[in-house]
């Protein structure tokens, strides 16, 4: 990938509400190039016709990014009832129209059968691949083929409204969850068929959309005001333990040298950890082994001070 012409070293993590419309990594490059950084990437796609929460890692957040990809994510969808697309969302053409007369009853008994564990056929429309292609190439072209289930995780799902034809759910869920795919069961299972309205993202691990900012607001700003909105590097990793070294052993793991644990530490024997120099310092993950002796695992670079 080609640098930000007169690129900065810039490190830090933005929250972002990304607009509807626009891909993911087209609003990636906009950020970057805003904040003239040399290097930026995201934590997990929102597709084009998807809003909501969007971490944005800048410098040295890239390193730890991939912490997010595997966290649960939590959304809001309105879900059309009573008209089912051929793509499942609202971009699609319209196949068939039934009628909707949903009890309150129904849709709670509806929403428990999706709750806890659950096997989900991955949507055509979907970026996934069948020897090299995406899905949804192949479904344009009127091609279909044979999806393997994937077991996910819907940890939380709520109804918020329903009023008329439109049913607004609350969705916190594993990896790999389709939520177009959900607001098509849940409309089979209603008897009456859906599709996915809109969809907005509201947490990715433990960042909230409170905090994030729009790209027009962004875009208002100077520089100076769009780096005041970065937060810490560690903010993507702040869910895992927390070690602090000496000076002398966090000198050492800054030079990727193993190191005892520190005496006082009560951390699990085992496992990843943050770790930081004296004064809070971030130097980055650390793998608890056996012996009570702490691994570097990947680490900011010795210049970030």
């Amino acid at each position: 990938m080609a640098r930000t012409r007169n690129a900065r070293r810039i490190d830090g993590v933005l929250l972002l509400d990304k607009p509807l419309g626009p891909s993911s990594n087209s609003v990636l490059q906009h950020v970057k190039r805003l904040f003239e950084a040399q290097r930026a990437g995201h934590t997990g796609t929102l597709d084009p016709r998807a809003t909501g929460l969007l971490p944005i890692c800048l410098g040295e957040a890239t390193k730890f990014g991939s912490q997010l990809l595997d966290a649960d994510k939590a959304y809001v969808a309105d879900v059309r009832l009573g008209i089912r697309t051929e793509t499942g969302d609202a971009e699609g053409l319209i196949v068939e129209e039934r009628p909707v007369n949903v009890s309150k009853a129904q849709l709670d008994s509806a929403l428990a059968a999706f709750r806890g564990e659950i096997n989900q056929v991955p949507p055509m429309h979907s970026a996934l691949k069948k020897d090299g292609q995406p899905l949804y190439k192949l479904a344009r072209m009127g091609v279909e083929v044979e999806r393997k289930a994937r077991q996910v995780n819907i940890r939380r799902l709520e109804a918020t409204t329903l009023a008329a034809n439109m049913l607004q759910i609350f969705v916190r869920c594993s990896k790999g969850t389709y939520i177009r795919t959900l607001a098509e069961d849940i409309g089979e299972s209603l008897g009456c068929g859906a599709h996915l309205a809109s969809l907005r993202r509201v947490e990715t691990g433990n960042l909230s959309l409170e905090r994030a900012t729009s790209l027009e607001r962004l875009e208002s700003l100077d520089l100076a005001g769009r780096t005041e909105l970065l937060l810490p590097v560690d903010t993507l990793v702040a869910e895992l333990p927390k070690i602090e070294l000496g000076d002398i052993a966090a000198q050492r793991f800054q030079q990727g040298q193993e190191t005892d644990m520190p005496d006082q530490c009560l951390q699990p024997a085992q496992g990843q950890v943050r770790v930081y120099a004296p004064l809070g310092r971030f130097l980055g993950l650390g793998l608890v082994v056996p012996g009570k002796r702490l691994q570097p695992h990947r680490l900011m670079s010795v210049s970030n001070g």
